[in-house]
Formats: structure tokens, C-alpha cells, sequence
């Protein structure tokens, strides 16, 4: 029986960064690498193609980071003050 994949549905799906990373809250996951027992996802800015980077997937869990989908900006600002 083959192993199960760790983050099956990763690729293609979309996050809103809590805070803002190079200017951009929006991303969308456009590729997935496995290292040993790590998984990493490529992410790019939904507004700016040429902002990209790679981290551990894992980090995608932290709802103090990230929020799954794209959320409006009202939302953003109430989790926020509600964190306050």
C-alpha cells in the first residue's frame, strides 16, 4: 500500500498572509516539493506574478499566519482586532 501524501490538496490552493509579505496578502500554492519528511510549497502573489517564495508547508496550518482562502480585507481586520 502505497504511503499516504502529506497535504494531497496543497497544489493550486489559495492563503491569505495575516501580515503582509512584499506588499502582498493574497497567494495561491503553484508547486509542491517533498525533502525527507518535509513538504514545501511554492507560493505566488495573486496580484504581483514576480513576488514568489517557498516554505514549509507545514507553516500553512498557523492560523496566526495564514488563513486558508482568500479573505476580504473587512475580514482581515476584524480577526485582527479580535486578536488585539
Amino acid at each position: 500500500m502505497p504511503k499516504k501524501q502529506k497535504f494531497p490538496y496543497l497544489l493550486g490552493s489559495k492563503w491569505t498572509a495575516q501580515q503582509k509579505v512584499d506588499g502582498w496578502r493574497h497567494f495561491q500554492v503553484v508547486n509542491r516539493k517533498n525533502q525527507g519528511k518535509w513538504v514545501y510549497a511554492e507560493l505566488v502573489s495573486a496580484c504581483d506574478p514576480n513576488v514568489r517564495f517557498w516554505m514549509n508547508a507545514k507553516l500553512l496550518q498557523d492560523n496566526s499566519q495564514w488563513q486558508p482562502g482568500w479573505q476580504p480585507l473587512k475580514e482581515i481586520n476584524q480577526i485582527e482586532s479580535e486578536v488585539s
